[in-house]
């Protein structure tokens, strides 16, 4: 009789074991749920929120299935327009050894199990890659694989294209829990890349319209000009960023960079309502640039909400045979760049007026100074210079410094030297205009 009772006690010990063993697994499996839950809301916020554009949320949606399954590598395949091949593969996890052994391989096209989840846009669980039938192998220097699992995105009805996960970092196959999160995530990247798209599609068109906006340069002889516009590299900021530059009816250039406050469509079309009216009141008046801009700013209270703008605008007058003075106001804006023909930079630094729409009754001035012939006068934003972890004097050095360098290109060249090496972080749209001085 004792040893039957000591039987049952190791049984009943037995199962409650089994049974706490279990209930650890659930326990686990409830606290995985409730990471990709938090993982997959957050996918969604960080493209409701700044990070939108496609590659950053492409990015994400790899990282993201590594981590729901503890994966040690991942990558994303998109098809081409015809869902034929991939058109673009995004992987993730390799080490630099692993990137360089495949440097002067082709990403895939989508062959082999790739291809397989192309025909047949199915979750796909492989734990051994090699007796797959549809396996075709691996390149030289890839890294080994044994286990696959993969779900088709979709968007609007279409296949967009794969998600992949291979290697569990623990040796253990993907299982049918891992196969649901994948196929989740899934679901839930195809919203993702949908609102992605339709984002950036909105950037693009909008940056198309404040290009639109900025003038072609009209033929300005006996002077050169070119400008440069770039937008910001902050998702969806549309800039008020302008320029201009035109011959007046006595014989003067007259060149005006301008940023209206704001980053959006509004300021986008108030920067075109400004520039249009400048533009008359320079045709229409021989006057001092204080005073056009004064005009300008009174002009648009009576018609207008007028954003705060910022503005430089000066007029190149001859003077002596051979020699040009510089004459300029400005609304709060950045002083203007002179380089000399010995490749010399120096700002023209005066007290800057109030700008635009602030306070109409405060005076404006003007300053001269003169011009040698052949120097370059250099206008531009302060998108160009400003960087948050630098004060705006080192921005301006460095922006001189930078100048000096590209002097002797052509001034086409010349704006996109600068536009391309700005020392600013780029969080900013930038518009520069530089305009040189004849040298007869």
């Amino acid at each position: 009789m004792p040893e039957k009772q000591n039987d049952s006690g190791r049984s009943d010990e037995s199962r409650r074991l089994r049974l706490g063993v279990e209930l650890e697994l659930i326990a686990e499996q409830l606290r995985s749920l409730a990471r990709a839950q938090d993982r997959l809301h957050d996918l969604y916020e960080a493209v409701l929120g700044r990070d939108v554009d496609l590659p950053v949320v492409l990015q994400l949606i790899v990282d993201t299935a590594m981590e729901l399954v503890g994966a040690r590598y991942g990558a994303l395949g998109v098809l081409a327009e015809d869902g034929a091949y991939l058109a673009q593969f995004i992987p993730v996890g390799l080490s630099e050894q692993e990137r360089a052994d495949l440097a002067e391989v082709d990403f895939p096209r989508g062959l082999g199990l790739l291809g397989h989840l192309i025909a047949v846009p199915e979750s796909l669980r492989v734990d051994d890659i090699p007796t797959h039938p549809d396996s075709a192998g691996f390149p030289p220097g890839h890294p080994p694989m044994r286990t696959l699992l993969g779900a088709a995105i979709s968007t609007r009805g279409q296949i967009y294209g794969d998600l992949y996960v291979a290697e569990r970092r623990d040796g253990r196959p993907f299982d049918a829990h891992d196969e649901a999160l994948i196929v989740a995530l899934a679901g839930a990247a195809g919203l993702a890349i949908d609102d992605a798209r339709l984002y950036e599609q909105t950037r693009l068109d909008a940056e198309r319209f404040q290009r639109l906006l900025l003038p072609r340069l009209p033929d300005l002889r006996p002077f050169d000009a070119a400008a440069a516009y770039c937008p910001a590299s902050t998702p969806g900021h549309i800039g008020g960023d302008w320029y201009d530059a035109l011959l007046v009816p006595d014989h003067a250039c007259a060149a005006v960079i301008g940023d209206v406050v704001g980053h959006d469509l509004q300021a986008a079309a108030a920067m075109a309502q400004i520039r249009n009216m400048l533009r008359a009141l320079l045709y229409d008046q021989r006057t001092p640039p204080s005073a056009v801009l004064a005009r300008l700013d009174r002009a648009p209270q009576a018609i207008t909400d007028q954003p705060v703008t910022t503005a430089c605008l000066a007029r190149v007058e001859p003077a002596r045979a051979g020699s040009w003075t510089l004459r300029w106001s400005t609304a709060g804006h950045p002083p203007p760049l002179l380089l000399t023909p010995d490749r010399q930079a120096r700002y023209l630094p005066a007290d800057p007026d109030v700008p635009l729409g602030v306070d109409t009754a405060q005076p404006r001035h003007d300053h001269t100074h003169p011009l040698p012939a052949g120097a370059t006068l250099v206008f531009f934003t302060d998108g160009l210079f400003e960087h948050p972890a630098h004060p705006v004097e080192t921005g301006l050095e460095r922006l001189a410094v930078l100048a000096t360098e590209h002097a002797a290109l052509p001034l086409p060249d010349f704006v996109h030297a600068l536009a391309d090496h700005h020392p600013s972080d780029g969080h900013d749209d930038m518009a520069i205009l530089a305009l040189r001085i004849p040298r007869t």
